[in-house]
């Protein structure tokens, strides 16, 4: 998960060691279930027996602007960021890319959060990656990439692309049939490549010398989003497929 967070101590105000701790435990906690907990589980989190001491802690943090209570209201504490902070938001996880495969649903939904600064202009939503095909992109197998929706690309960007008829990576591109107009493309591949229009033709580009790149007329590639950030977690991931 990608997440640029300033520490509260460089925020207005010094914190104590055990305010720290109330704020790092109020800011996962919020972020967890979605409310904040109340005086008596941050009591017990911390084998504290009086919401005496907490309510004091609490008091402090809002004098130092690190949280916002609202007194009328059970829960209702609300975690400032520091002035500065990058803000971070969850985007959905939409599912796996892979070569010739549509885009395949994840068994269990993930959402990643994102700084506001990795963010596309428009639409924005992240695809987890099956294959090697973008490797000397430095794109590998399990990463996480973060796509802007359009539906144009330049020359040498790297887009998901929906390819709608696989027949023409064969070479029959003079014969195939055309969709006609501004219809919905047929159900078809989709994959991440580099993208390349050459006279009336795209050339989807692989990073990857083993496999072969995909030309074909313009109006059988529809282009999904392009591909603004990657992340990865290091950890070895489990090959899965071809990108």
């Amino acid at each position: 998960m990608v997440s640029q967070s300033r520490h509260p101590s460089e925020g207005p105000g010094l914190l104590t060691r055990r305010q720290h701790e109330i704020y790092d435990y109020l800011r996962e906690s919020i972020t967890r279930n979605g409310y904040a907990p109340s005086l008596e589980e941050i009591a017990a989190n911390f084998s504290l027996s009086s919401v005496a001491t907490i309510h004091e802690h609490l008091k402090n943090l809002e004098s130092k602007n690190m949280i916002r209570r609202q007194f009328n209201r059970n829960r209702a504490i609300e975690v400032l960021r520091v002035a500065g902070e990058p803000r971070a938001l969850d985007v959905a996880v939409l599912g796996r890319v892979a070569a010739g495969r549509p885009i395949e649903a994840l068994d269990v939904p993930e959402s990643v959060a994102l700084p506001e600064e990795m963010l596309g202009r428009g639409e924005t939503f992240v695809l987890r990656v099956q294959g090697d095909s973008m490797i000397d992109e430095l794109i590998r197998d399990g990463d996480l990439v973060v796509v802007e929706s359009r539906e144009t690309a330049e020359n040498g960007e790297t887009v998901i692309a929906l390819v709608c008829d696989a027949a023409a990576a064969n070479g029959a591109l003079g014969e195939l049939p055309h969709g006609g107009g501004d219809a919905d493309p047929p159900p078809g591949e989709v994959t991440l490549k580099k993208f390349y229009r050459e006279g009336d033709r795209v050339r989807l580009q692989p990073a990857n010398p083993a496999v072969e790149p995909l030309v074909l007329r313009e109006d059988q590639v529809r282009i999904q989003g392009v591909v603004i950030g990657v992340i990865r977690k290091y950890r070895r991931q489990a090959a899965q497929g071809r990108a």
